[in-house]
């Protein structure tokens, strides 16, 4: 069978202006949110990326007819999802072994059911991320859980009831179950210690479209007022920009100059990227939505520490630890979310970078000019920082595993294309 690499000619140039699509990690959650309401609801600004054709087999799976509409506007970025036939409640391991996001399912099951089954997840290799909070977050609103056979199954013998629940960590994941669930839970639900991301943000504006009562989205607290199922109803929605495409091209302006213009992003999604950027030496302009960024100037040394938003995003480092590569002088970088995301530095080393790990730190020394070479995508964002590498980088860089780009970013490839990269996809035998 064959396969497809990227390859790339560094010539050093970036700029101009791109357009970003939906965010992945919103669309896939509103996706799962759909469950909740018998009809047909509607998702605007959702990605062409392979992450959102898993999740559409999994709707698929339940029962839903998924589409990416010729009567809505006739935009391929449009989806329709209508969950009035949905009546399985068990999603199969060959389709969440794909993808980790397929856990999103869980909550909105269990609240439009009062059970699930769902296969153990995979995704990215970049970290054990358990989901132990889910489930602990999930029992104290009245679910009951065992595993089968590999099957998560989840009961609620009792019917579901608000809870305060108090999370141990701001997990997306586990604050988005738990707010899928609780809408219909008898009662108020608390989450305190939530998840503040723009996505979760995103998913509350939704849900409460749908007709939940949700209030505090975006803040540590969220409250919950349960509504009946059947208060319930489809929706029409639009995805928000996402924030780390815009990042990952910012980051791109960065390395060789730009200036490069990111458009449908609202720039307080990447408050602490935009801090680094400037830190780093970087001309950083803002408008409601679109963020610039121009370089005239060496860059310079900068720390960094990954943590939940507003921190900085963890979905970032990579792409920083390659500007911080290119800098002059010695970067530190801390990543305390994932705890395989330096995995990216091995491959980087490649191309004659200087990073040396330890533990979660990294010691980032720049060095003058990256080399051109064979390399490996190891996650999502790690793949999308090595094709920049091969942009500033000498000579050609071939990059493999491509398909973790493809489960991220719409079009990767074209859009770098479009700001003068020298990049193209290429068959392998």
């Amino acid at each position: 069978m064959s396969k497809e690499i990227i390859v790339v000619q560094g010539n050093g140039i970036l700029s101009g202006e791109v357009s970003i699509s939906g965010a992945k990690n919103s669309a896939l959650k509103l996706m799962a949110a759909t469950i909740l309401a018998r009809g047909e609801c509607v998702i605007r600004n959702v990605p062409l990326i392979s992450d959102i054709e898993v999740m559409t087999e999994v709707l698929t799976c339940l029962g839903a007819t998924v589409g990416r509409n010729g009567h809505v506007d006739r935009d391929e970025h449009v989806v329709s999802i209508d969950t009035s036939t949905v009546e399985s409640r068990e999603t199969p391991y060959e389709l969440v072994s794909k993808m980790r996001a397929s856990i999103a399912v869980l909550g909105p099951l269990i609240g439009r059911f009062g059970e699930a089954s769902v296969a153990m997840p995979g995704g990215c290799q970049i970290g054990a991320r358990k989901i132990d909070m889910h489930l602990k977050g999930l029992e104290a609103l009245g679910v009951e859980f065992s595993v089968d056979h590999g099957y998560l199954k989840a009961k609620t013998p009792n019917g579901l009831h608000g809870s305060h629940v108090v999370l141990d960590f701001p997990s997306v994941g586990a604050t988005e179950n738990l707010l899928m669930a609780s809408v219909t839970a008898e009662g108020t639900t608390i989450i305190e210690n939530a998840a503040r991301e723009p996505e979760i943000v995103d998913l509350c504006n939704m849900l409460n479209e749908m007709g939940a009562r949700i209030s505090g989205s975006g803040s540590m607290v969220i409250t919950i007022e349960g509504v009946a199922l059947d208060d319930l109803h489809p929706c029409d929605h639009a995805t928000v920009g996402d924030r780390i495409e815009a990042g990952t091209f910012l980051v791109g302006g960065a390395l060789t100059g730009g200036p490069l213009t990111v458009n449908g992003i609202d720039p307080s999604f990447l408050r602490m990227a935009i801090v680094k950027l400037r830190d780093m030496g970087c001309t950083v302009s803002e408008s409601e939505n679109s963020i610039t960024v121009s370089r005239d100037k060496p860059l310079s040394p900068v720390d960094i520490q990954t943590l939940p938003h507003p921190g900085f995003p963890t979905d970032l480092q990579a792409q920083f630890m390659l500007l911080a590569a290119c800098a002059e002088g010695t970067s530190v970088i801390t990543e305390n979310v994932f705890e395989n995301r330096f995995m990216f530095a091995s491959e980087i080393a490649r191309m004659g970078a200087d990073i040396v790990i330890d533990d979660h730190h990294s010691l980032v020394r720049g060095v003058k000019q990256l080399q051109g070479a064979p390399v490996e995508s190891t996650d999502l964002r790690a793949g999308a920082a090595l094709v920049l590498a091969g942009i500033v980088a000498e000579g050609e860089t071939k990059v493999y595993k491509i398909g973790h780009i493809d489960r991220g970013y719409e079009d990767y490839v074209g859009k770098l294309q479009s700001l003068g990269a020298d990049v193209k996809r290429v068959k392998q035998g």
